[in-house]
């Protein structure tokens, strides 16, 4: 399997490559060439063996015992707390909730994060990599963490992670202050997501600065989902959720389902869509977006514009008005005709508006459903959903539950995917329970504990009592300068 341009930039390369680079250097991401697909949807006893036929497909240049190791290091008892790495809970004859947050994090991101450190170790060595790796990372919350967490103390690379300043929660932002290891960077931008995330695509576009940085003998990449070492992954778990419902015969072998995302950056609904492509009977995909509702405006107009109020919410994973991930999906919507991204992605660069033609958006309406939930029905839906079935939702699960039942009804099964374990946004999810919510935010952790009558997560647990390792606060201005200050500390 090769690897090509959104924008028909550059080569083809491998899937090492790719993962090696991050992103394309003169702009755009690296897609496969072609998606591989399966006769039928197969139906195994674990997620290890789940996970090695996605993958193994779209990373042949890695070896069987290349790829099973690095499977077997990322998804086992050590790093996750579900047997089978993530959770299947049915809470209606229509609805299951696919829990993806049972690893050291609490979010989804670490069932990706968990591998990907692995696949970059041994796509350094295929490619012949001498060089220190410098992951750059922009976060709203939850990959920032996992990110860390899963790269820290990893030899011959060091990780640089930004998040906007007052713009998490406090575990999210605790989470990455009490971040240990030897190779981990942390800062807090004045800014929101979207000015993190352009701020780290300016520094990897910075051609004089890569120059300089080779001669050091560094390099940069990334551990966002625009590198497709962090999306790949997370394919699998797709196909994993349906064979857990097949064998809990809450649907039959081969019947159509539906899946339901909480969507900000596109990534995770993505990789639901290559696993549609790949043969597992998706009947829909529908991309459930909070106040920022920049996609399901797109998706309902065909135009695309960033010109707009930037909303801080009580699902802050979402709070995203540049959705990376969607120059992916419409790279495969439009035919792969990479001289019309470049020109969409151009115009969004310069105006913040790029419109699609009616054919490529009556391609979309036939993958995808699509609409926004406000804040006010966010809370409704957690209180809602945990009288009538005693289970207690995130404020981004709920946002993904309310879209679906203003969407629905549907006659096919529908799974939520579940981003993150509640307890991460634990005054918002009481304020939705309806019960008193303390100025403290571990003690309404403590009081969901007792309500739902489950242990807190680890990943919450006594995070308070850590020490801050990483306190600095930058401007978007600085964090060039931030970078290259670590990186001539690491020089040293």
């Amino acid at each position: 399997m090769k690897y090509i341009s959104t924008r028909g930039n550059s080569a083809a390369v491998t899937s090492a490559q790719a993962i090696n680079l991050g992103m394309v250097p003169q702009g755009g991401l690296f897609v496969p060439q072609s998606i591989p697909e399966f006769s039928t949807p197969f139906i195994n006893d674990s997620y290890q063996k789940t996970a090695f036929q996605v993958l193994a497909p779209f990373l042949t240049d890695f070896s069987t015992d290349e790829l099973g190791d690095c499977i077997s290091r990322a998804y086992n008892s050590s790093t996750f707390d579900a047997p089978s790495v993530l959770g299947i809970k049915k809470i209606s004859s229509k609805m299951s909730v696919m829990e993806l947050w049972h690893g050291p994090t609490a979010a989804f991101k670490d069932v990706a994060l968990q591998i990907m450190p692995h696949f970059m170790q041994y796509s350094k060595q295929k490619t012949g990599n001498k060089r220190h790796t410098v992951i750059l990372v922009a976060t709203s919350g939850d990959t920032g963490k996992a990110a860390l967490e899963g790269f820290k103390n990893s030899e011959g690379i060091s990780i640089i992670v930004f998040y906007p300043h007052g713009g998490v929660s406090e575990v999210q932002r605790l989470q990455m202050a009490t971040t240990d290891g030897s190779n981990t960077y942390v800062a807090a931008v004045k800014g929101n997501f979207d000015d993190c995330q352009t701020g780290v695509k300016q520094i990897f576009s910075d051609r004089e600065f890569s120059t300089n940085l080779d001669k050091k003998g560094f390099e940069l990449s990334s551990a966002n989902s625009i590198n497709w070492g962090r999306l790949c992954p997370q394919i699998a778990y797709y196909f994993h959720a349906y064979r857990m419902l097949v064998k809990d015969s809450v649907i039959k072998e081969n019947d159509p389902v539906n899946f339901c995302v909480p969507t900000g950056n596109f990534g995770n609904i993505l990789a639901g869509y290559y696993a549609k492509m790949m043969g597992l009977p998706i009947r829909r995909l529908i991309c459930a977006s909070n106040k920022n509702r920049i996609l399901s405006d797109f998706f309902s107009t065909g135009t695309y514009d960033r010109n707009r109020d930037f909303f801080k919410t009580i699902s802050p994973s979402m709070d995203i008005l540049i959705s990376s991930n969607l120059e992916r999906f419409l790279f495969e919507m439009n035919g792969k005709n990479g001289d019309q991204i470049n020109s969409w992605y151009s115009s969004l660069s310069t105006t913040g508006v790029f419109s699609i033609d009616k054919a490529i958006k009556q391609s979309i309406d036939s993958t995808l459903l699509y609409g926004w939930v406000d804040e006010p029905e966010v809370l409704n839906t957690i209180r809602e959903t945990f009288d009538q079935t005693g289970y207690i939702t995130d404020t981004h699960t709920a946002v993904a539950m309310a879209a679906c039942k203003n969407i629905g009804p549907f006659d096919e099964h529908t799974i939520v995917a579940s981003t993150a374990s509640p307890y991460k946004f634990s005054c918002d999810v009481m304020r939705g329970l309806g019960r008193a919510v303390p100025d403290d935010e571990f003690e309404a952790v403590q009081s969901i504990s007792d309500i739902s009558k489950t242990p807190v997560h680890r990943a919450v647990l006594g995070l308070r009592s850590k020490t801050v390792r990483h306190n600095a606060v930058i401007t978007i201005d600085q964090m060039k300068n931030f970078t290259t200050d670590i990186i001539n500390t690491i020089a040293q």
